[in-house]
C-alpha cells in the first residue's frame, strides 16, 4: 500500500511496516553491493522490508565510447537519482568513485561504507602467466578505459601501449581472455574481490607504480536529503576512516574541477590520528605531472554529533555520527593540497589534458 510518497507492507499479524526501496544498476557487480549494504540493513533493522529496484542507465548502454570521451560526470548516476526524486526508490546504492564530488540539490550521500582495497589489480591474459608489468614484451597491449591509469603506467612503464577497454567487468574479462588483443587489463582490486574473482588478480599496483581515484573502493548510498529518518537509518553503516579519506579525496578533485575526462590521482591513509593525503594530476601521456602530500589531525575535539540538517554536507557527504571538527580538518586537507598543485601549474596541465581528450 502506498501512503504519500512511502510504501507500506502488512504482514500475517496485521502489523504494518515501511517499505525501503533500494536503486541499484544492473550490472552484475551493482547487484553484489547493493545486496550487500541490504544484507547489512536487515541485520540492524530486521522489521524493515527492503525491496531492490534495478535498472539501466547511460553509462551501462554507451558501450562503444571511451568513459572520458562522453564527458557526462553522472553516467552511471542519473537514471537513479531521477527514481529517487521521484519518490520510485528511497535511497541508491553506488561505487563512490562513480558519484560526482557535486551532487544535484535534495540529495546527499548519507554512507559511505568501510572502503575494499583501493588499489588497482593487474590481470593477465593466460599466456602471459607469471609475468609482470615489468617483464611483458616491449610495445605489448594494456587495455585501460582510464586517463588516470594510463596516463600513470605510461610514466612508469614506457615500454608498453595503452589501449581503450570498455564494458563491465565480465565484459572486459572476456575482451580479455578470448582475443588476443591485450596482454593484460587493469581494474579496481575492489570490484574483482566483491565478484569473487580475486583468484584473476596477478598483481595489486602500489601508489609508486598508481595511485587511485577519488572514492575508489568504497560504497555510498544516496538519499534524498529530506528524509531524516532514512538518513538517521542509513548513518549507522558510515566507516569513520574511510568517510574522512573520502572528504579529502574529493574536497581536492573538486577543487580540481576534475572529472572521468582528466588525469587525477589520490593515495590516503590514517595512521596515529594522522590524515596524509597524496595528490597528483597528470599530462595523458604521463610525461608531465605533479604530486604533493599533505597531512591533518584526524583527533576528535567536540564530542557532541551534528544535529541532521540539510546543509551540513561537506562534498555531498552527510555524516551526522563523525565529528565534525574532524571531517572540516578532512575537507580544507583536500582544498589545500588542491591549492599547492594548483599555485604549481596543476589547471595548465589539466586544461591540456582536457583539450587532448576532447580532440582525440
Amino acid at each position: 500500500m502506498e501512503e504519500g510518497p512511502y510504501k507500506y507492507t502488512r504482514d500475517g499479524n496485521g502489523r504494518v511496516s515501511r517499505v525501503i526501496r533500494i536503486g541499484t544498476r544492473k550490472s552484475q557487480l551493482a547487484r553484489i553491493q547493493t545486496d550487500s549494504v541490504a544484507e547489512k540493513l536487515k541485520g540492524l533493522y530486521p522489521d524493515v522490508h527492503l525491496e531492490i529496484v534495478a535498472m539501466s542507465t547511460i553509462g551501462d548502454k554507451i558501450l562503444d565510447t571511451a568513459l572520458s570521451k562522453i564527458g557526462e560526470k553522472s553516467l552511471f548516476t542519473k537514471e537513479l537519482e531521477n527514481a529517487l526524486e521521484r519518490n520510485e526508490v528511497d535511497l541508491v546504492v553506488h561505487s563512490l568513485k562513480d558519484l560526482p564530488t557535486t551532487l544535484p540539490p535534495g540529495f546527499t550521500i548519507g554512507a559511505v561504507l568501510k572502503r575494499e582495497n583501493p588499489h588497482d589489480a593487474v590481470v593477465l591474459h593466460p599466456s602471459h602467466a607469471g609475468k609482470t608489468l615489468d617483464t611483458l614484451p616491449d610495445c605489448s597491449v594494456i587495455g585501460t578505459s582510464s586517463l588516470r591509469r594510463a596516463a600513470q603506467l605510461k610514466r612508469r612503464f614506457p615500454h608498453l601501449t595503452f589501449k581503450d577497454i570498455r564494458g563491465n567487468l565480465n565484459t572486459r574479462l572476456k575482451k580479455l581472455d578470448e582475443k588476443q588483443d591485450f596482454a593484460a587489463i587493469i581494474l579496481a582490486a575492489a570490484g574483482l574481490k566483491r565478484m569473487g574473482w580475486e583468484n584473476r588478480i596477478s598483481a595489486i599496483l602500489g601508489p609508486e607504480d598508481c595511485m587511485y581515484a577519488v572514492g575508489q573502493g568504497a560504497l555510498a548510498v544516496e538519499c534524498r536529503s529530506r528524509d531524516v529518518d532514512i538518513l538517521e537509518m542509513v548513518s549507522v553503516l558510515h566507516d569513520p576512516d574511510t568517510v574522512l579519506r573520502c572528504i579529502a579525496e574529493r574536497a581536492f578533485l573538486r577543487h580540481l574541477e576534475g572529472g572521468c575526462s582528466v588525469p587525477v590521482a589520490v593515495y590516503t591513509q590514517i595512521k596515529d590520528g594522522q590524515l596524509y593525503m597524496t595528490g597528483a594530476v597528470y599530462s595523458l601521456d604521463g610525461s608531465d605531472s605533479l604530486k604533493e602530500t599533505m597531512q591533518t589531525s584526524t583527533a576528535a575535539g567536540d564530542p557532541s554529533p551534528e544535529k541532521v540538517d540539510e546543509q551540513v554536507q561537506r562534498v555531498g557527504v552527510t555524516a551526522t555520527k563523525v565529528p565534525a571538527d574532524a571531517q572540516d580538518r578532512a575537507e580544507r586537507l583536500g582544498l589545500g593540497l588542491a591549492e599547492l598543485l594548483l599555485s604549481k601549474g596543476a589547471k595548465e596541465i589539466l586544461t591540456v589534458a582536457r583539450q587532448l581528450n576532447d580532440a582525440r
